[in-house]
């Protein structure tokens, strides 16, 4: 689906540019760009030392957002390769005037070239596109070469965890991730509060609303 361009996109761009962590584009192909490290030092975005978690694929920010609220003592990262989408959660977080919750403009595929190995201590996907055809696995983010880009960016112990309204793709990236050495396991209800609080992503919202099945898992470094 195309998304049409925001209007007044750059001035509102502008004003919220302190909440971007700046991605360089200038190296297109993603073997060249992840070999020429531009790691981001947490310390010096945040101010702190806090664990910093990551939401990849973080839409419009309703979740990230939520999770920064409640959690302060958190550090938050949203990634959203979609710039248009990425404005909005921005701005989502500035006029909740939180001061603990950063945006990436870019695709998962180059986090490596930002983010130092060992740092993240939670990793979350929520809704990401299942992409059912098989021509298009290697876009799916659980697939094996994601994932092993998420197990050098965590820490010792660190964890992913996901959500989908897809079995078929829940299926696959339990698979995916138990094959790649994580400790997978579903996420009981009893656990869902302890882990996500209250938060919930915009897409999450509506399949709670139509009563759809949502499947959750947990993937723990090893």
């Amino acid at each position: 689906m195309r998304i049409r361009r925001k209007k007044h996109l750059a001035e509102r761009l502008d004003a919220v540019k302190d909440l971007f962590i700046v991605a360089d584009k200038k190296i297109i192909n993603v073997v060249e760009a992840v070999k020429d490290k531009k790691y981001f030092d947490f310390f010096r975005i945040f101010g702190n030392e806090n664990p910093v978690e990551l939401d990849i694929g973080c839409g419009k920010g309703g979740f990230i957002t939520q999770l920064a609220s409640e959690n302060p003592e958190k550090n938050y990262i949203g990634v959203e390769k979609m710039e248009n989408i990425a404005l909005l959660a921005a701005e989502l977080a500035k006029k909740k005037g939180l001061s603990n919750v950063r945006f990436v403009n870019s695709g998962a595929e180059y986090l490596p070239r930002y983010i130092p190995e060992g740092t993240v201590e939670r990793i979350y996907l929520n809704f990401s596109p299942p992409f059912p055809r098989k021509s298009n696995e290697n876009r799916r983010l659980t697939n094996p070469k994601f994932v092993r880009i998420y197990n050098e960016m965590l820490a010792e112990g660190g964890e992913i965890f996901q959500k989908t309204d897809d079995k078929a793709f829940f299926d696959y990236s339990f698979e995916s991730m138990r094959d790649s050495g994580f400790e997978v396991n579903f996420v009981l209800a009893a656990e869902i509060n302890r882990i996500y609080g209250g938060a919930i992503s915009e897409y999450e919202k509506k399949f709670l609303l139509k009563q759809s099945p949502i499947y959750i898992l947990s993937a723990k470094k090893s």
